[in-house]
């Protein structure tokens, strides 16, 4: 009595008989010049690359927006000294249109390394770890002028250095088309 030949799809899933173990990555198929090609993974499962593309997308539109809003920020504490009341007595006291100034050069800094993270700059992810924790104890400092606004933009910050320092490193180049 003969036995049964295996499918082509028992091989591909490890079924007795079969030389590929199962769970041994994906399956294959003939290519068509001979030899074998690896096929996608399933789309229902997000690839590394995927969501290193994602997170990286993320804290670069943070960046820039963030930047963006603390130029705004700054121009308007530049502007009008008494644009921002302050809360009560603070220990770390300065002068209100040096804030401005502050915030000004840094939200430009913030926004150009947004733009090069998006760009997929080599330089942007460390330089925007570090920019974003430099942003998030400028706006801990200017806690008692704008109390709530002040309290968003650490959560912000956060969340971005949390993006890019987990973002594998293998993006394999530009994130976006900008």
């Amino acid at each position: 009595m003969s036995q049964p030949q295996p499918h082509a799809t028992d091989a591909a899933h490890g079924a007795p008989g079969s030389r590929r173990p199962a769970g041994a990555g994906p399956a294959t198929a003939p290519a068509p010049g001979g030899g074998y090609r690896l096929e996608p993974p399933a789309p229902s499962e997000p690839s590394t690359i995927g969501r290193a593309t994602g997170a990286l997308v993320f804290a670069g539109v943070l960046m820039l927006v963030n930047g963006l809003l603390a130029v705004l920020q700054g121009i308007s504490a530049i502007a009008e000294d008494d644009v921002y009341g302050r809360l009560g007595d603070y220990v770390f006291k300065i002068n209100l249109t040096a804030w401005g100034w502050i915030l000004l050069a840094l939200g430009v800094v913030v926004a150009a390394v947004g733009y090069g993270i998006l760009k997929g700059a080599w330089w942007a992810r460390i330089t925007g770890i570090f920019l974003a924790c430099l942003s998030l104890v400028a706006h801990f400092l200017f806690l008692p002028y704008t109390p709530v606004w002040s309290v968003i933009m650490v959560g912000i910050d956060f969340f971005v250095i949390l993006a890019l320092a987990l973002a594998p490193d293998d993006s394999g180049g530009a994130v976006a088309p900008v």
